[in-house]
């Protein structure tokens, strides 16, 4: 984990309250696995802790890489207001990132995204058609409106949609697709980002599926490990003491590894 003034390259609004922001430094050589994040210090004196933003992109040629974020508050507020020329405090990457060592070509993942979980999955995706992965995409949205980067899921492999209104794709959550496909399709690993009780469904239809694995949404105030804001507690504890941290110690874990 390092730390740099990064610079950005380009932000440009993708859906109501969605942006994409494309930063450039040294820090992108340390940038090698999918589902790892970045610590952004928000340029305001009065909002201290940083923005944990995982990279939805890494372009290791042209030094550059990519987050999509969601505007929640007055620092995610704050990021959406900057362009380009415009610098960022910024450590990383931090966290474990997704497994792809696991998987040979020709064996088939499935990559599930709920809502602002699905940015670091294209990466992931990347890496996997990159090792001759067959990959098949579940992405769910609240709605057509808020919908994005749905084309660029397309051009890696099989995408299917869900949107919670019915208004693109398949009515309901995600968890339709899933239990549609598996009528017909067994995969060898399962990937997934997004709402606790997205990542709990998953666990639940693949309970004896060794490659299952899912990114944890926590809050996070260090970022490093430190101040145990953000944990999570593991199976097979009668105590309910024991704990993982989902800032250092993940925030990938096998479904095995966490009780959601």
């Amino acid at each position: 984990m390092k730390q740099e003034i990064m610079t950005i390259v380009s932000q440009q609004q993708l859906a109501p309250r969605i942006f994409q922001m494309t930063l450039t430094g040294e820090l992108v050589k340390e940038m090698k696995k999918p589902g790892q994040f970045i610590h952004i210090k928000v340029p305001r004196a009065d909002l201290l802790l940083r923005r944990p933003i995982s990279l939805n992109q890494i372009d290791q040629s042209a030094q550059t890489c990519t987050i999509i974020y969601r505007v929640e508050g007055d620092g995610t507020k704050e990021f959406s207001l900057m362009s380009a020329g415009d610098r960022l405090d910024v450590m990383g990457p931090l966290g474990n990132g997704f497994d792809v060592d696991c998987l040979k070509a020709g064996q088939k993942a499935f990559v599930v995204g709920g809502g602002i979980g699905i940015p670091p999955m294209y990466e992931l995706s990347k890496q996997l058609q990159q090792r001759g992965i067959e990959v098949v995409h579940f992405l769910g949205y609240a709605s057509k409106e808020v919908a994005y980067f749905q084309n660029e899921f397309i051009e890696l492999g099989d995408t299917r949609f869900a949107t919670d209104d019915g208004s693109f794709g398949v009515a309901g959550n995600v968890g339709n697709l899933i239990l549609e496909a598996i009528k017909t399709e067994t995969p060898d690993a399962v990937y997934a980002c997004g709402a606790n009780g997205m990542l709990k469904m998953i666990a639940q239809v693949f309970p004896d599926q060794p490659n299952v694995f899912l990114s944890l949404e926590q809050r996070m105030a260090c970022g490093m490990g430190a101040c145990y804001a953000c944990v999570c507690h593991v199976p097979d504890d009668e105590t309910g003491t024991k704990s993982v941290k989902v800032c250092d110690e993940g925030p990938i874990f096998r479904a095995s590894e966490v009780v959601l």
